[in-house]
């Protein structure tokens, strides 16, 4: 890893939260992802699976965590399970955890190696009632690829099929939308390696600079501040390719007169940060472009000040919804007819903005949380309202991460400039 080892509180923390929402004399068993092959003997680079890494921290690929508070042998209740180190894969592949390494990380001190857990795992499960088991319930999922959770679900279902089972992810997603300040210390850190990277993208965009060269800006400042690298594929785009909500050909000059629209974030500690800016090239809006701009900015602080406990996302973007309404009225996007005639199912306001205006924010970039309950303090979300206006080839959106707490909200990205004037001012110094 390039990011400086967290606490292992962070860790022991979430398990505590997770065993303390579970049925009495249950086991939980959480398993990494696969190394998925590309081509050739290629693999794709490997990503732990969220829900292992928010319980222990743990990267490495055959990983597995075993949760039992109700096992009469105390040394068993939390069980990390490793790959035992092989010195020969070792020389191909790089080194692998010891077993004071995966403890320093994730704070658990039984550390069992996968060729020895089956027998134990038995001897568990037949003392335990209920069974929790993972699986990826993301509402935004969606590939149908049966992945390692699946298939050990499967597994587990035939072997013991008279255990009672749980969904773990019904938990997760109570769980990890709610966040401990040591986690959103992380973000913070992810969220501040990202406005230093935007805070150079300001002295080097120019006419004439392809977007796949402001790409690799991000990247190098991202890694020298010690990130893991992107939480996400950046989304550099000038000109009309703004108005394509998940643009990452990157591969177009960005021109004198255009604005571009960059939504990029770093991830660091495994927490994501999730920022959007857009800029004119040539550091100076154009009339036009400025009134655009401050229309997306008045929607984006109006459904700041909404998010509070007790909104739904729901509720908060119908009311988003209807201040947008005003403001495209305003700027002569929208008529009164138009608004008089629109159809309730497609309000007249989403020919300009067409996606939702807020998602979780944490481990994943669209991270669990709910969208039909009330909020609570301690999730984090992004603020993101955009405007894209096809008849004008023109794409605005303006993203900031948000920590809800008992007293309203705190805006992890304040710091980052924001304004017409402030992102001007800084365009002029180079």
């Amino acid at each position: 890893m390039k990011y400086f080892p967290l606490d292992p509180a962070i860790f022991i923390q979430n398990r505590k939260r997770f065993t303390q929402a579970m049925k009495p004399n249950s086991i939980a068993v959480f398993v990494s992802n696969d190394e998925w092959p590309m081509n050739g003997d290629a693999l794709h680079g490997f990503k732990q699976n969220s829900d292992l890494y928010w319980l222990t921290g743990i990267t490495q690929e055959d990983s597995m965590v075993i949760l039992y508070p109700d096992n009469p042998d105390a040394a068993y209740r939390e069980v990390l399970v490793l790959v035992r180190p092989n010195e020969l894969k070792e020389k191909w592949d790089g080194k692998r955890l010891r077993t004071h390494e995966a403890t320093a990380i994730s704070g658990i001190k039984t550390i069992v190696w996968t060729d020895s857990i089956d027998a134990l795992l038995q001897t568990w499960i037949h003392l335990a009632d209920t069974i929790y088991l993972d699986t990826n319930e993301n509402d935004r999922k969606a590939s149908h690829i049966r992945s390692r959770e699946y298939r050990f679900v499967d597994e587990m279902k035939a072997a013991y099929p008279l255990h009672q089972y749980e969904r773990a992810a019904k938990l997760m997603k109570e769980l990890r939308g709610i966040k401990t300040k040591e986690e959103v210390a992380v973000t913070q850190q992810a969220i501040d390696i990202t406005e230093q990277a935007f805070r150079r993208l300001l002295q080097f965009i120019q006419p004439g600079v392809m977007e796949y060269e402001i790409e690799a800006e991000i990247l190098h400042s991202f890694l020298t501040q010690r990130a893991t690298g992107p939480a996400y594929s950046s989304i550099i785009a000038s000109g009309d390719r703004a108005r394509t909500l998940h643009y990452i050909s990157n591969n177009q000059e960005c021109k004198d007169g255009e604005l571009v629209l960059m939504d990029f974030g770093a991830e660091y500690g495994g927490y994501c940060a999730d920022l959007t800016r857009t800029v004119p090239v040539n550091g100076k809006f154009t009339k036009r472009q400025k009134e655009v701009y401050n229309a997306c900015l008045h929607l984006h602080n109006y459904a700041k000040s909404l998010l509070k406990p007790g909104i739904s996302i729901v509720d908060y973007t119908e009311k988003v919804g209807e201040e947008a309404t005003k403001q495209f009225i305003k700027i002569g996007l929208l008529s009164k007819t138009d608004v008089k005639n629109e159809d309730a199912g497609n309000r007249a306001y989403r020919k300009y903005l067409y996606h939702g205006i807020s998602h979780h924010l944490g481990i994943d970039v669209h991270d669990l949380g709910t969208r039909t309950q009330p909020l609570k303090p301690g999730m984090v979300l992004t603020v993101e309202p955009g405007i894209y206006i096809e008849e004008e080839q023109m794409g605005v959106r303006i993203e900031n991460n948000i920590w809800i707490t008992k007293t309203g909200n705190v805006d992890l990205m304040k710091n980052i400039p924001i304004t017409v004037e402030e992102i001007e001012r800084l365009m002029k110094r180079k």
